[in-house]
């Protein structure tokens, strides 16, 4: 059965020394002992982790010295410490200041101060790997807050209490064309550029604002909605802001297209007037989106909805003529197309016209009992 109990090892050529070791510390650690440096390492290789090691400083092979530097080469967080009489004191201090050594035990030593040193040293071990995980938890969630961050179509850059730029999204990097890491920049700096004064002056606006404001500006490719928030700690004191800009230059496209929209979802009675107006009107929206220099989340949206219109449209239109034409039409044929058109439109179920939801009634008819009408529905 694996021991719970915290791992030492203990080196010396001594196997008195070696015996005595075990007996002192062997109710309280797993002891692992060694009265050769190069087996020692070997050990700390093959059942590691270990909380210390303590070696004795003059050894045939190996100095103490040398050997917990190696092990601080491969196991950084075991703790190291070095029995030694007061004439190696100048390899120990060198030792000490290199960060290989942790603490000495000068010969002769008494069992209840090793004890306490040893005592000591494993509580080091112990907090050095708390910390460390800690801190790749949070190296963990920072990656993940970025990963977030960065598929927000919302630029966002972070600020402190000095206006030094903590953090900035993905969006902000395409947006402000940013190469290099902006952070440890004050935010006036990176705003230096003179098509972004703009998105400084609203920046210090809304920041200066008593409530929360937006303010709309233009640079020379972009069109930006910019406001502020401040950032504040648990208890409720500012410590920095994020200044928040979305990207807006689509607004005006998307107003053109909401209102086709509109227009074919408020229809009542005959529809095919509008679904053939939206019909010619899209492919000049979509080549207007599709020229636009912007790559922005909301451009590409817009694209990716005016795309998905133009197939339910079509789709609905070439359906209803074919069920107003003579002939018998592949029924399944025209109710896929149904539904492929009904799962394009980009409004709700709701939001679908009353004549082309009995269009698609009369396609289901059709499908079942092979009548067909011979007129359009919509």
């Amino acid at each position: 059965m694996k021991s719970e109990l915290p791992r030492i090892l203990v080196v010396d050529d001594e196997e008195a020394i070696l015996e005595t070791m075990t007996f002192t510390f062997e109710d309280d650690y797993e002891v692992f002992t060694s009265n050769d440096a190069r087996r020692g390492l070997e050990i700390l290789d093959e059942h590691a982790p270990f909380a210390a090691v303590l070696t004795d400083q003059r050894m045939p092979d190996m100095s103490g010295v040398e050997f917990v530097a190696e092990v601080w080469r491969r196991h950084p967080a075991t703790v190291r410490m070095i029995l030694t009489g007061f004439s190696d004191m100048d390899a120990i201090i060198q030792a000490i200041n290199d960060g290989h050594v942790y603490s000495y035990i000068t010969k002769p030593w008494e069992p209840d101060q090793l004890k306490q040193v040893m005592k000591q040293a494993v509580e080091h071990h112990k907090l050095t790997v708390e910390n460390e995980r800690l801190l790749a938890d949070l190296q963990s969630a920072n990656l993940f807050l970025a990963a977030v961050m960065d598929e927000l179509d919302t630029g966002a850059i972070a600020v402190d209490a000095d206006d030094v730029v903590q953090a900035v999204n993905r969006p902000v990097r395409e947006y402000l064309r940013l190469t290099e890491d902006p952070r440890g920049i004050r935010f006036d700096a990176l705003m230096a550029n003179r098509d972004l004064a703009a998105i400084k002056s609203a920046a210090v606006a809304a920041d200066d604002a008593e409530e929360l404001a937006f303010y709309d500006v233009e640079t020379e490719v972009n069109r930006f909605r910019v406001t502020n928030r401040v950032l504040t700690d648990a208890e409720d004191r500012p410590f920095g802001r994020v200044i928040l800009f979305r990207e807006i230059s689509h607004e005006p496209l998307q107003r053109r297209f909401n209102e086709l929209l509109r227009e074919i979802a408020s229809a009542s009675g005959e529809v095919r007037p509008q679904l053939e107006g939206a019909r010619d009107q899209l492919p000049t929206l979509a080549e207007e989106v599709g020229s636009s220099k912007i790559r922005s989340a909301g451009m590409s949206e817009l694209a990716e909805r005016v795309s998905r219109t133009r197939t339910a449209l079509e789709n609905w239109l070439e359906v209803d003529d074919a069920m107003g034409s003579p002939g018998f039409p592949d029924a399944q044929l025209l109710q896929d197309r149904i539904r492929i058109a009904m799962s394009r439109w980009p409004l709700r179920d709701d939001e679908v016209p009353e004549r082309v939801l009995e269009l698609a009634k009369r396609v289901e008819e059709y499908y079942e009992s092979g009548e067909k009408p011979d007129q359009r529905v919509l």
